[in-house]
């Protein structure tokens, strides 16, 4: 049986689909060649990422060969994944593989905005030999993250890590989520020790008067969650930090609010008009930024592909 990665898979998830007798091809074929090459080649499973799109014409055109389709990762917003599954094709994603990777860089955004490291590691190497006091002076009104309340807005697998880490941290965590009313997080050690942390979630605007930093967790694609008038109901000088889907912040009213102070720095790993940013947004001396990077670790990787393997082999094997 037939696997075609179209935006690639780990090695460990490619041998582990051919040691239980699937052909894994990672050749990547362009959009509007897929359906053909599917069909050509028989190909009963794909695999993709965000890259690829799974629309219905595509579905159409390839029903009666395709049995499975696979996305590494957490959205399917880039496969039309009702009608897929009405035309009897096993739709499957992995929302777990990625939740320590993503949780991770919003802590390391986190940290380098706190400190200034987005910019003193580009004025360093340009500034650093003739203007290292003025640097240290620039950069020394950096705060530190223990005491801060985080809010953390989806309070899911993803948003669950976070507070982990957080909590590590020494943060005050407050979560808003209208789909769980509390949640226990354990952080464990690396002794084998634990403690549980039980929090219960709040109104979305009490989280954002108390919060010092804002970030979110939502799925799905469609309004925005943060405009204009949720900054306004922000502390004067927190930050917000978006690795989770472009247009989930205005862009536009999140640029005003950073120009007049009002906040003083946004972390973006998401975009508006991906995979062009605006020049405003990459141009901003007051955010970190990031090419959606989020699920993207070798560990994240390698969990990825064993967990679309299992399933596959699961389903089909």
């Amino acid at each position: 049986m037939k696997v075609l990665a179209n935006d690639g898979i780990s090695p460990a998830g490619n041998e582990k689909l051919e040691a239980h007798g699937f052909t894994v091809d990672t050749e990547k074929v362009a959009q509007d060649q897929l359906a053909q090459h599917i069909k050509d080649h028989q190909v009963a499973v794909l695999l993709v990422r965000s890259a690829t799109k799974v629309r219905q014409e595509l579905i159409d055109a390839v029903e009666g060969t395709l049995k499975f389709i696979g996305r590494g990762g957490v959205g399917l917003d880039n496969i039309d994944v009702d009608y897929a599954r009405d035309k009897g094709i096993i739709v499957q994603n992995t929302p777990a593989a990625s939740t320590r990777s993503v949780a991770e860089l919003v802590m390391a955004h986190l940290s380098g905005m706190t400190r200034y490291l987005y910019a003193a590691n580009q004025q360093m190497p340009l500034e650093g030999e003739q203007k290292f006091k003025e640097l240290k002076k620039s950069y020394s009104a950096g705060t530190e993250l223990q005491g801060k309340t985080l809010g953390i807005i989806g309070f899911g697998r993803i948003g669950q890590e976070v507070a982990k880490i957080a909590l590590g941290y020494g943060m005050q965590v407050v979560v808003s989520d209208p789909q769980i009313d509390k949640a226990t997080v354990s952080l464990a050690f690396f002794d084998g020790r634990s403690l549980d942390f039980e929090i219960a979630t709040q109104p979305m605007d009490s989280l954002l008067a108390e919060s010092d930093f804002i970030t979110l967790h939502v799925g799905g694609a469609g309004k925005a969650l943060v405009g204009k008038s949720e900054i306004e109901k922000m502390k004067d000088g927190a930050a917000i930090i978006n690795t989770s889907r472009g247009g989930m912040v205005e862009e536009e009213a999140l640029m005003d609010a950073l120009d007049s102070g009002k906040l003083s720095h946004a972390a973006l790993d998401v975009f508006d008009n991906e995979p062009t940013p605006a020049m405003k947004v990459l141009m901003s001396p007051h955010t970190s930024l990031s090419p959606h990077i989020g699920a993207a670790t070798l560990e994240a990787q390698d969990r990825i592909g064993v967990e679309l393997a299992d399933h596959i082999i699961e389903k089909l094997g």
